[in-house]
């Protein structure tokens, strides 16, 4: 897995690159955290739940459908994030599907059960170009911890800060022929 900040990446990038009139800061701050939340499971490890497992690490929760069920719930609190229950819904979905999708690309551990309930399978993607964060705090401030810090920075920070620029630009863009109409 990525290290559990740098999920933050994608729904940083896609919010601050729409701006706060479409994603509002409350929403920002719930993709945020729905960008981390699968990786609650680690806990299964203290239930000795065994990492294979459907509720084990990188299982039920980086799936599709733990994606939608957190989605859902944006949905029903989209009057709390300031935001339509569309964006509420899509956002959120993005966010925490976009956990699942970042292990995927990671070079270590079993893969993500991304299609989860309909299949047990772990998957990854056809490049693992990401190193795979140690899950000791201890061993993210070792040389492997700066080996995985180098890696997410080219592989997930300079691709989200470009999306995030080019959705900028065309939000400038279009404002400003907005107001080249008017």
């Amino acid at each position: 897995m990525p290290t559990i900040l740098t999920h933050a990446a994608v729904p940083l990038a896609l919010g601050l690159g729409l701006g706060s009139r479409r994603i509002p800061g409350r929403l920002l701050v719930a993709g945020v955290v729905a960008s981390m939340l699968p990786d609650l499971d680690v806990l299964a490890f203290r239930f000795h739940i065994a990492y294979g497992e459907a509720l084990g690490h990188r299982g039920a929760s980086h799936s599709l459908a733990f994606a939608l069920l957190v989605a859902l719930a944006a949905l029903v609190l989209a009057p709390h994030f300031k935001t339509t229950r569309r964006t509420a819904f899509a956002f959120v979905a993005v966010s925490t599907a976009s956990h699942g999708v970042l292990d995927m690309f990671t070079n270590g551990g079993l893969g993500a059960a991304l299609w989860w309930p309909l299949s047990d399978a772990r998957v990854f993607a056809p490049w693992q170009v990401i190193e795979v964060s140690p899950l000791s705090l201890r061993r993210v401030f070792s040389s492997k911890g700066w080996q995985v810090l180098q890696s997410e920075l080219l592989w997930v920070w300079l691709p989200a800060s470009l999306v995030c620029a080019g959705l900028w630009l065309a939000r400038r863009r279009n404002g400003s022929a907005a107001l080249g109409r008017a």
